[in-house]
C-alpha cells in the first residue's frame, strides 16, 4: 500500500468512524516541527474529577494535571534542545556524569514500574455515574441510595491469577469493584463476577493464591487454574468446590467485561434512618446479559487478540455504547442466627437463590468515560472494602474480617506509603480532615500546630459529631470463647456445588464437563486426577460420570467425607436465574463482519446504517482492492478472525484473491471450495460451530452453499432491511443455541 498521504491516515473506515484510534487527531506523515501544545483527551476519555488531597473540588479542567506547554524540558521545567544524544567527550568518546538530563530520565525511567497486585493484576477501568432510584431508602441511610441522586463512580475489571501482561480471556473469576465518590465519603464495593468465593475464612488466602499461581519453579503455567497445585489443593479443601464449579462454567470466560454479573459476595449489614438493621447481597445485573465465550473462542483470542476484553469495553465506550449495570440488593433479616432459609449468612461459599430472596433494584450505572492514562487511575486506583459510609457496614464473615485488613495493608507496599489515598484517582469528594500527618508522597500542605484530639490550640477542630458520622452496628457475639473453628453450618461444601450444576442448561452442562475434563487433564498426576473426580461425586453423579469419560477413567466411588463433614442427599432443586441461556438481551455494542469481494461497492448502505441503527459495529472484510463508498475495509482475508465477531454476513462473491497461498496464511489451506477464498470459507465454519448467527444478502447465497452452511436455524438469506431485522433477532439471544447438541444427558454412569 506505501505511506498515506496527508489527510488519508484515517481512510481505513466507514463512518461513523470504528473506535480504537490511538490518537484524537489523524496524524501527519511526516515528523511535525511547527511547536502546539499537548492535544486534548479524546472524546470518549475524562481523567479524575479534579479534587486537592483534602477533598476540596478544582475549579480546573483536568488537563491543568497532564503536561504543560509545547517546549520539551527537565522534570524541573528547564526547555531542553536535545534528548536524542548523550552528552560524551568527543562524538566517540566516552559519556559524561554531568549529562544531568541522562541521568535524570534514566533513573525515572529505571523506577517507572511498581510493584503489581499479587492478584488481579490485570485489569480495565472506566468512568461512570451511579443514579439511585430511591428503593433502598427504607432499608439503608446512606445518602448516595437516595431517589435522584447522582455519584460519580470509577470501575476496575480484573482476572485474578495472571500477571499485568497475560490474556484477557483465560478461565478465571473477573474482579469487579466499584468506587463510588459520594458526599459522605469514598465507598468501595469490591466483589467478583461469581457469587462465592473459594474459601471460607481469610486465613486460607495465601494458601488459595499459592496454589493457584504458576509452579514456582518454573513459572508456569500463567493465569491459568489448569495444573497440578491448584487441583491438589481444592481437592483437598473441599470448600473450594463451590466456587470452582462456577469458574468451569462459561461464566469463567465472558464474552465481555459489559456482559457479567458483578456480586459483592459477602453478606453486608445496612443500617437505615431510624437504625433498624437488615442483612444483604449486593448484585450488578448487567442490561446487555450475561453471556460468555465458548472454550475454543477463548483459546483463539489468547493468541489473536489477547486484550479482546480490555478492547471490548473502550471500544464501546467510545462509540457511544455505555455499558449498564442495575445495583441489586437481596434482602434478608437480620435474626440472631445470621442465615436464612437453612443458609449461613456469614459464609462466602454460598449464594442465596434468587427463587428464594428475589433482587430489588436500587439504582443503575452508566460506564461513559475511558480512563486518559493507564498507570495514574486503573494501576493506582486502591480499593479497600473498608472504606465504608454511613447506612453501610460489614458483617462478621470470617473472610470479610480479612479483607478489612489485608487489602488496607497490600496498598501500602504496592503504592509505596500511606498516602496512597491523595493520589488523584484515590481522592475523596467529601471533604478531608483526618488528622493523619507526613509519610511518604504527602501531598496535603496540613495548616494548623494540632494533629491531635482533643486540642485547643487549633480551635478543637476537627470535632467528634455523631449526626451523619459513620456507626458501627451493634452486634454483640454469642461467646468470648476464643476458637479456631468454624460454626457446624460451614460444613456442607456440595450441595450449592450441585444446586449450581443441575440448574444450567444441557448445553452448559456439557461445557462444564468440558472445562474439567480439560483442566484436569493437564494435571500431571493421576492420583489428583482421581482424587478430584472422587470429589465430584459428592457434587453430582451426571457431573462426575461425563468428566470420568473425558479422562479414559472409571467413575471411582464416593469418598469418605469425613466426620464433621455435611452431604445431603440431592433433592432435585434448581434455581433458573443460574443459567446463561435464556432470554433476550440488547444487542447494542454487537460487532458484526461483512464480507465482501473484490472491487468497489457501493450498494451497501442498507445493510450498513440499519445494522449501526440498532448500535451493531459493522466491521467490513474484503481482499486486497476492494472498497465500499470508496472506503478501505476495515479487516482483510487475512487479518479478520470469526472469534472477534458475533455475527457473520456475507455481502457478495468471494473469490480467492492471490494472497490465498498456504504459505502466508495456514487458513488458506487446500479444501474449500475452489470458487470461495479459503480463509472466508474458515471465518464461516468459525461461526458457524460457535453457534453464531449467520447472513447473506442474495448476492452472497452462493458462498453460504459453497462451503456446505446449510439452510438451518440461525442462518438467513434476505435483502438488507429484512436481514438486519433477522439478525439482530438472532443476536438478542447471543448464540443459536440449537446448534450445540447436548449429550450431558447421554451420559452412561
Amino acid at each position: 500500500m506505501g505511506f498515506p498521504v496527508e489527510g488519508q491516515s484515517r481512510k481505513m473506515s466507514t463512518k461513523p468512524p470504528v473506535p480504537g484510534a490511538p490518537s484524537p487527531q489523524p496524524p501527519a506523515a511526516a515528523e511535525p516541527v511547527q511547536p502546539t501544545g499537548p492535544l486534548p483527551p479524546a472524546n470518549d476519555q475524562r481523567g479524575p474529577d479534579p479534587h486537592t488531597p483534602t477533598g476540596a473540588p478544582v475549579p480546573l479542567p483536568g488537563t491543568a494535571f497532564a503536561q504543560q506547554g509545547s517546549r520539551l524540558t527537565s522534570a524541573g521545567g528547564t526547555p531542553l534542545r536535545d534528548t536524542d544524544h548523550s552528552l560524551k567527550a568527543g562524538r566517540r568518546g566516552p559519556v559524561l556524569l554531568a549529562d544531568q538530563h541522562l541521568r535524570e530520565k534514566i533513573n525515572h525511567f529505571d523506577h517507572e514500574r511498581i510493584p503489581e497486585r499479587v492478584v488481579h493484576a490485570r485489569g480495565a477501568a472506566a468512568h461512570g455515574t451511579f443514579v439511585a432510584n430511591g428503593s433502598a431508602a427504607g432499608i439503608c441511610a446512606a445518602a448516595f441510595l437516595q431517589a435522584g441522586v447522582q455519584t460519580p463512580v470509577f470501575v476496575r475489571f480484573s482476572t485474578v491469577l495472571g500477571s499485568r501482561g497475560s490474556a484477557d480471556t483465560v478461565r478465571d473469576t473477573r474482579g469487579f469493584a466499584t468506587k463510588f465518590y459520594t458526599d459522605e465519603g469514598v465507598y468501595d464495593l469490591v466483589g467478583n463476577n461469581i457469587p462465592v468465593f473459594f474459601i471460607q475464612d481469610g486465613i486460607k488466602f495465601p494458601d488459595i493464591v499459592h496454589a493457584a499461581k504458576p509452579h514456582p519453579s518454573r513459572e508456569i503455567p500463567q493465569a491459568q487454574s489448569a495444573h497440578d497445585t491448584f487441583w491438589d489443593f481444592v481437592s483437598l479443601h473441599t470448600e473450594a468446590q463451590a466456587h470452582t464449579i462456577w469458574n468451569m462454567s462459561d461464566r469463567g470466560i465472558p464474552r465481555s467485561l459489559r456482559m457479567m454479573e458483578g456480586f459483592g459476595v459477602h453478606t453486608f449489614r445496612l443500617i437505615n434512618a431510624e437504625g433498624e438493621t437488615s442483612l444483604v447481597k449486593f448484585h450488578w445485573k448487567p442490561r446487555a446479559g450475561v453471556h460468555g465465550l465458548v472454550w475454543e473462542e477463548a483459546q483463539l483470542l489468547g493468541g489473536l487478540d489477547p486484550d479482546f476484553h480490555r478492547r471490548d469495553l473502550a471500544d464501546a465506550i467510545e462509540a457511544g455504547n455505555y455499558p449498564q449495570w442495575d445495583l441489586g440488593v437481596q434482602v434478608m433479616p437480620d435474626t440472631d442466627d445470621e442465615t436464612f432459609e437453612g443458609i449461613d449468612l456469614l459464609d462466602p461459599t454460598k449464594f442465596v437463590p434468587e427463587e428464594l430472596c428475589p433482587v430489588q433494584i436500587i439504582g443503575t450505572m452508566t460506564l461513559t468515560a475511558n480512563p486518559v492514562n493507564y498507570f495514574a487511575e486503573t494501576e493506582q486506583v486502591a480499593f479497600q472494602v473498608g472504606n465504608l459510609v454511613p447506612g453501610i457496614d460489614v458483617t462478621n464473615d470470617p473472610l470479610l474480617q480479612v479483607r478489612l485488613f489485608s487489602y488496607l495493608d497490600t496498598q501500602m507496599t504496592r503504592l509505596g506509603g500511606p498516602n496512597f489515598t491523595q493520589l488523584p484517582i484515590n481522592r475523596s469528594h467529601a471533604p478531608i480532615n483526618d488528622l493523619l500527618r507526613d509519610g511518604m508522597h504527602q501531598g496535603a500542605v496540613h495548616g494548623g500546630v494540632a494533629p491531635y484530639h482533643p486540642n485547643t490550640l487549633d480551635g478543637g477542630c476537627p470535632f467528634v459529631v455523631t449526626e451523619g458520622a459513620f456507626i458501627e452496628a451493634p452486634r454483640i457475639p454469642q461467646t468470648s470463647e476464643r476458637v479456631r473453628a468454624n460454626h457446624v453450618t460451614f460444613q456442607d461444601h456440595f450441595s450449592q456445588a450441585g444446586l449450581f450444576f443441575r440448574s444450567l442448561s444441557a448445553v452448559e452442562r456439557d461445557h462444564v464437563i468440558a472445562a474439567y475434563t480439560f483442566e484436569l487433564s493437564k494435571c500431571y498426576e493421576l492420583v489428583i486426577r482421581q482424587r478430584q473426580l472422587q470429589i465430584l461425586t459428592l457434587v453430582d453423579a451426571d457431573l462426575a460420570a461425563g468428566v470420568a469419560q473425558g479422562l479414559g477413567i472409571p467413575v471411582p466411588p464416593k469418598p469418605d467425607p469425613g466426620p464433621d463433614a455435611v452431604v445431603p442427599e440431592p433433592d432435585g432443586s434448581t434455581s433458573p436465574a443460574l443459567s446463561m441461556v435464556r432470554g433476550s438481551w440488547p444487542v447494542a455494542g454487537r460487532t458484526v463482519g461483512v464480507v465482501i469481494g473484490a472491487g468497489a461497492h457501493d450498494n451497501l448502505s442498507g445493510l450498513l446504517d440499519g445494522l449501526r441503527a440498532h448500535q451493531v459495529l459493522p466491521l467490513v472484510i474484503g481482499p486486497a482492492g476492494s472498497s465500499v463508498n470508496g472506503e478501505l475495509p476495515q479487516r482483510s482475508y487475512a487479518t479478520a478472525t470469526s472469534v472477534e465477531l458475533d455475527a457473520l454476513v456475507i455481502a457478495a462473491p468471494t473469490p480467492p484473491e492471490p494472497g490465498a497461498q498456504p504459505s502466508l496464511d495456514a487458513n488458506a489451506a487446500a479444501g474449500a471450495a475452489s470458487d470461495v477464498d479459503p480463509r472466508v470459507a474458515e471465518l464461516l465454519k468459525q461461526a458457524w460451530r460457535h453457534a453464531k448467527a449467520i447472513g447473506a444478502l442474495s448476492a452472497g447465497q452462493s458462498v453460504l452453499d459453497a462451503v456446505g452452511i446449510p439452510a438451518a436455524p440461525g442462518v438467513v438469506t434476505a435483502e438488507a432491511t429484512n436481514l438486519v431485522t433477522e439478525l439482530t433477532g438472532l443476536l438478542a439471544t447471543h448464540r443459536v443455541w440449537q446448534r450445540f447438541a447436548p449429550v450431558s444427558a447421554e451420559v452412561v454412569r
